[in-house]
């Protein structure tokens, strides 16, 4: 899942994207509103992190504009500003959450997911293939029953392939979706990270596999028995 966050305190930033990436979502950070309006004019993001001190603007009109355009990704505030006005305007405005500063790593988690567990959101429960299992709630993998250790991105690569399983997933869709906007990624880094996936797959005697359609992109889909 791919989320936004819009946030000008670069430290603040930093460690906020880290803890979400953690947590298996890949995250592009701006600090402008400018940027914020380009970014949301493709529809590419799950979710919005918005903070509403801007350096060239007010969060709350990246807001009211991403409304007026009919853009419903789903917006979670993310502010020092703790006065009942605010929190309502912020919410009358198109918000679906809003999450004081300072807060605790696992809340911002935890309130990502139940925005996008909403009917509007991405989240289904539970993704099978094969003996495959993916909870995308709780970002846990099991085959056969048995737990799968996947890093963040391991998790984020295999999500795309289950959700699309038995079709061919194109190579710069999975890296748009993967990796952060701007970060710097090594031209074999997917090939690599498909590698380390499929053998912890076929470790693990999954039934679904991990193929390479050269030129192209990659395929799951679960071996016939």
């Amino acid at each position: 899942m791919r989320l936004l966050l819009v946030e000008d305190e670069k430290r603040l930033a930093d460690v906020v994207a880290g803890g979400l990436s953690r947590a298996g979502f890949t995250v592009d950070e701006i600090a402008t509103a400018a940027d914020a309006d380009a970014a949301l004019s493709t529809p590419q993001y799950d979710a919005l992190v918005l903070d509403l001190g801007l350096p060239d603007g007010d969060g709350m009109s990246v807001l009211r504009d991403l409304r007026r355009a009919g853009n419903m990704t789903p917006v979670l505030i993310l502010t020092a500003r703790d006065g009942l006005e605010d929190r309502v305007e912020g919410l009358n405005a198109g918000a679906d959450d809003y999450l004081l500063k300072p807060f605790a790593m696992p809340e911002l988690v935890a309130r990502l997911k139940a925005l996008l567990r909403r009917p509007s959101g991405v989240l289904g429960v539970q993704l099978d293939v094969g003996n495959i299992r993916f909870d995308t709630i709780s970002r846990e993998v099991d085959i056969a029953a048995s737990p799968v250790s996947l890093t963040g991105r391991e998790l984020s690569l295999l999500e795309h392939l289950m959700r699309r399983a038995g079709r061919v997933v194109a190579k710069d869709v999975l890296e748009e979706r993967i990796y952060g906007f701007g970060e710097e990624v090594a031209s074999n880094s997917l090939e690599v990270m498909v590698h380390r996936l499929r053998k912890k797959l076929d470790d693990c005697e999954a039934t679904a596999h991990v193929h390479t359609v050269r030129g192209v992109g990659y395929l799951l889909k679960e071996q016939p028995a």
